[in-house]
């Protein structure tokens, strides 16, 4: 009799636990953290994403949450961008003559940055709304052999007297844009056309003095050198898969007000990687 109760009783804690370690049914909100490694996509990105899980939304063959509206958020490498960086003087690409001192070398004068953060929302397969931060950095290579001044009212530079093999003047901005991104169906390899446009803001992190010379080697100075702490522009890019080419372009002054050249603004262009 003793036994069969204790069988009994085992059965019953059994059931129990087995009934508390059953899954919870889903509620209506979802938070899906997976690492994208899809084919179709050709991205490898960490992705967090919100949203109401409904049955229309997952397929239990491949097992993986794919609504076709969604909000998003990521940590990603992407739009990643290589060009060259050029200046309008009162709308001119040719500088004025008080503001030949700033006179740089047009093949080697670039823009470089990445994003590194992105949050959006997808409303269907062809159109995505979705903020960004990153860098952005602009490296002006000077012709003339001038050192900016740290800690000035304005800018101010002094000439040298030696030859610098490199002579860069460069800013770092954090970058914030927002983009509205149309995109067509896949091609027959798997690819889409991309197509990205919207505004962008910058904040100034910092600026650079980089110079290479015999006699004095390598020196680096870093100062804020009164490039614009905030500057407000627009960009546009368009790709295929991965690749693409993008311009950037930045409404007020490069400088800060009163500090600088007036009507001196920044354009780039080139190319790009990562959708």
């Amino acid at each position: 009799m003793k036994r069969s109760l204790i069988a009994v009783l085992l059965c019953a804690c059994t059931g129990t636990v087995i009934a508390q370690e059953k899954p919870k049914p889903a509620k209506d909100t979802l938070v899906v953290i997976t690492a994208d490694t899809t084919k179709k996509d050709k991205h490898n990105r960490i992705t967090i994403e919100f949203g109401k899980k409904d049955s229309a939304d997952y397929d239990r063959d491949e097992k993986k949450h794919r609504p076709e509206s969604r909000f998003s958020a990521q940590l990603t490498i992407a739009r990643m961008d290589l060009g060259l960086s050029t200046y309008l003087d009162k709308g001119s690409f040719t500088l004025s003559p008080e503001n030949s001192y700033l006179e740089y070398k047009t093949w080697e004068t670039s823009n470089f940055g990445l994003e590194i953060f992105q949050m959006g929302y997808r409303f269907d397969n062809y159109f995505k709304i979705y903020l960004a931060a990153g860098f952005d950095w602009n490296h002006i290579r000077l012709k003339e052999n001038i050192t900016f001044q740290k800690n000035q009212p304005t800018l101010t530079y002094v000439v040298d007297t030696i030859e610098f093999d490199k002579n860069r003047f460069s800013s770092q901005y954090l970058r914030v844009p927002l983009s509205f991104q149309f995109r067509t169906k896949d091609d027959q390899r798997g690819n889409k056309v991309y197509f990205v446009l919207g505004p962008e803001v910058g904040f100034l992190l910092n600026g650079k003095v980089k110079q290479i010379s015999s006699e004095r080697g390598k020196e680096k100075f870093k100062d804020d050198y009164n490039f614009n702490p905030f500057r407000y522009g627009a960009f546009a890019r368009i790709g295929y898969g991965d690749f693409g080419v993008y311009t950037k372009y930045y409404f007020n002054d490069v400088f800060a007000d009163g500090q600088g050249p007036v009507d001196f603004k920044n354009l780039s262009f080139g190319f790009m990687l990562g959708f």
